[in-house]
């Protein structure tokens, strides 16, 4: 499923793969506590919260079509992966993901960049697809920008293992010599502009649009939930760094919060992007239907 829409000079693409509900609201965000979920649940259901209290999440990317590049920003789940951690994403062989670039009028061939904002499974799927046996870019004429910090992680000199989402999705990127290693406050056009968001992960960037100024920007995971949103201090279960985590969403959210700008939530419920508002203490999203 795609949905677009215009901003400025610019076109904004999403790209559905998955909506699914896999954790409690308890258990995918650790501080929450029973009375703050009660006291929210009228609001979250259905959207954001099913019948069973589990987050709801849309897995999804966003293409961005400039006057000059064609750029795809996370490239959400991927086929035929090897995640025995998440069934319903396990050896997937499904075309949704591919009918929602063409259904937008692209092919692969068409993407100039491909901005990862940080190196979890859910965000770097696509980035290849299995050819003949072996793990190809998906994207032949893009360049991959992943940030060095993050990269630094999985490389032979730190002497860790890369789980299977690394050496299937983000290494064979590298031996294709595809792989830009940026810092997380990268320019990469007069319309596109990496910002540093650090504490989900070690070096985790959001992402901003527009020429002149911040139009549009696009999350990554330093959020997750519209509860986030209402509830800044709530951290999410796999976030590294859990205070810095904290003080990137507020920030965020402080900053946009009345700007105009529209925000392009990577992980909330369709319809995903709107404008961030003042919610007593905290804030919330008027979204864009």
């Amino acid at each position: 499923m795609s949905i677009s829409f215009r901003v400025g000079d610019m076109t904004i693409h999403r790209l559905i793969e998955m909506t699914l509900a896999e954790r409690h609201a308890t258990e995918f965000l650790p501080n929450l506590t029973w009375e703050r979920l009660e006291a929210n649940r009228s609001w979250l259901q259905p959207a954001a919260l099913n019948e069973q209290d589990w987050i709801v999440l849309c897995f999804q990317s966003y293409v961005v079509v400039t006057p000059h590049h064609a750029i795809l920003v996370d490239s959400c789940l991927g086929n035929n992966k090897e995640r025995l951690r998440h069934p319903y994403w396990h050896h997937k062989t499904d075309t949704v993901f591919m009918d929602a670039l063409s259904g937008v009028g692209l092919r692969v061939e068409d993407i100039d960049y491909v901005l990862c904002t940080h190196l979890h499974v859910d965000h770097v799927g696509w980035n290849t697809r299995l050819e003949n046996g072996r793990w190809k870019p998906t994207f032949p004429n893009a360049r991959y920008m992943f940030s060095s910090k993050e990269m630094a992680v999985w490389t032979p000199e730190s002497g860790v293992e890369p789980p299977p989402h690394i050496q299937d999705s983000v290494l064979p990127i590298v031996a294709a010599g595809k792989a830009d290693m940026v810092a997380s406050d990268h320019e990469i056009s007069e319309h596109v502009r990496l910002m540093p968001t650090p504490g989900h992960t070690i070096d985790h960037f959001a992402v901003q649009l527009g020429r002149g100024g911040d139009q549009a920007v696009i999350t990554g995971d330093l959020i997750h939930s519209p509860l986030q949103a209402r509830f800044p201090d709530l951290h999410m279960l796999l976030d590294l760094d859990k205070q810095k985590a904290v003080q990137t969403r507020r920030r965020f959210l402080e900053r946009y919060c009345d700007s105009g700008t529209i925000c392009c939530f990577s992980h909330f419920p369709s319809p995903s992007m709107g404008a961030v508002r003042r919610w007593g203490d905290g804030f919330r999203c008027d979204f864009i239907e």
